[in-house]
């Protein structure tokens, strides 16, 4: 009897804890190409919670990608042509995550997600 209630107890908060953290996971977008017109990610720097999702959308001077290194699950190496052309990736695990623009690397399309 005490063990039933005990395996209860912890699945009722396993799922409090669960339903809370995705509550306030949020999105946040970054354009690929600066309003400007600049080879640049905008934001280059992003600081979020494990659980946020990134919106990554084509918004100037085509084609444009996002690559991490290391992490192919996040990249998405296909180039993106079509203005707000747009791909999402869900960040869980907490890190600092280095990507680039595989076309415009050199002209220092870089940009940077901090995970907290």
């Amino acid at each position: 009897m005490i063990r039933s209630i005990s395996t209860a107890l912890f699945a009722f908060f396993a799922f409090l804890i669960v339903g809370v953290s995705n509550v306030n996971a949020s999105t946040v977008e970054v354009k690929l190409g600066t309003d400007a017109g600049m080879l640049a990610f905008e934001p280059s720097t992003l600081n979020i919670s494990a659980g946020d999702t990134v919106k990554f959308v084509n918004n100037k001077l085509a084609p444009h990608n996002a690559v991490f290194d290391g992490n192919d699950d996040l990249s998405h190496p296909d180039l993106a042509f079509a203005p707000g052309e747009s791909w999402e990736r869900t960040f869980s695990t907490a890190g600092t995550y280095d990507f680039y623009c595989e076309p415009h690397r050199g002209a220092g399309m870089v940009g940077k997600i901090v995970v907290n």
